[in-house]
């Protein structure tokens, strides 16, 4: 038996996941941008409004990495995880711009368990992050691995 609070079995179909809120501050973005990705838009108040996004902008792989914080706060830190074998799709909806409030949600679409491996279970998710008007800003659909509690008991 694990210790941890999430184990396959806690995943049911259909449930939704709350996942919190983050404030996105300017000085991340450009920390972000500056190692990682360093078009204008993401290093500059000016050439972000310049830009069609309207203002310093987090990258996309800023986004995506601040909506990863809120899973691992959330529930994956305490949680049987085993990684990911990847992600099915991912789409950037708005930009995410410094000052806005972000709040994020793991939807469970599916749950099976492993043939090869009883002990382990996948669980498909649709995530997606909203913006303090609840604009979606990003969504995309991955499947986690996750090991089960009891495996013993399971049929």
């Amino acid at each position: 038996m694990t210790d941890k609070r999430w184990a396959f079995e806690d995943f049911v179909s259909g449930a939704t996941i709350p996942l919190g809120s983050k404030q996105v501050e300017a000085a991340e973005i450009v920390e972000f941008a500056e190692q990682f990705d360093m078009q204008p838009m993401h290093l500059n108040e000016e050439a972000g409004k310049a830009s069609i996004l309207g203002g310093l902008s987090a990258s996309g792989w800023h986004t995506v990495s601040m909506f990863m914080r809120l899973i691992c706060d959330h529930f994956l830190l305490d949680s049987t995880s085993q990684g990911a074998p990847g992600v099915e799709y991912l789409k950037w909806k708005r930009p995410v711009l410094a000052g806005d409030t972000i709040r994020g949600e793991a939807t469970i679409l599916a749950t099976r368990r492993s043939a090869s491996r009883p002990q382990l279970g996948f669980v498909t998710f649709r995530n997606s992050l909203f913006n303090q008007r609840d604009e979606l800003v990003l969504e995309f659909s991955n499947t986690g691995m996750f090991l089960l509690r009891s495996p013993e008991l399971a049929a």
